[in-house]
């Protein structure tokens, strides 16, 4: 049974959502949010969609199987975090560009760190919900 107004409100929430949950994403290297967070948030987003219109709705919205961002984001995390050793210089170094990007501001290897936890939350937290809803 679904329900139009969760319908309506869906339609409106979800890119408001995802808004918010990149505004996080972008945040968290210099306040608290960041992968994790946005990650959560963008995930919430999606689910609220799928409660609203169903799973099959909102899996032809995000195009692919949330299962392959996992290896996009591990790969993302895990060059960000060895790119220094090429540089002589620690795992997990910050490095950042030396001119600010206008709206970002400053970016560095954790916003690349971010973007590969947010990828993974995403691809996690969407596959284990789709996959109890769609078995049900």
């Amino acid at each position: 049974m679904k329900s139009a107004i969760l319908q309506t409100a869906t339609r409106y929430l979800l890119p408001i959502l995802l808004l918010f949950s990149f505004f996080l994403l972008l945040r968290g290297h210099y306040f608290p949010g960041g992968g994790f967070v946005g990650g959560l948030v963008a995930s919430i987003a999606f689910v609220l969609h799928s409660f609203a219109n169903g799973t099959e709705s909102t899996m032809k919205i995000l195009r692919y199987k949330p299962l392959s961002l996992i290896p996009i984001g591990l790969a993302t995390s895990t060059i960000s975090v060895t790119f220094p050793l090429l540089f002589g210089l620690p795992p997990m170094t910050g490095l950042w560009f030396e001119e600010p990007i206008p709206v970002i501001g400053m970016i560095g290897s954790a916003l690349f760190f971010d973007i590969g936890v947010y990828l993974v939350v995403i691809g996690v937290v969407l596959t284990i919900l789709f996959t109890i809803a769609l078995n049900d």
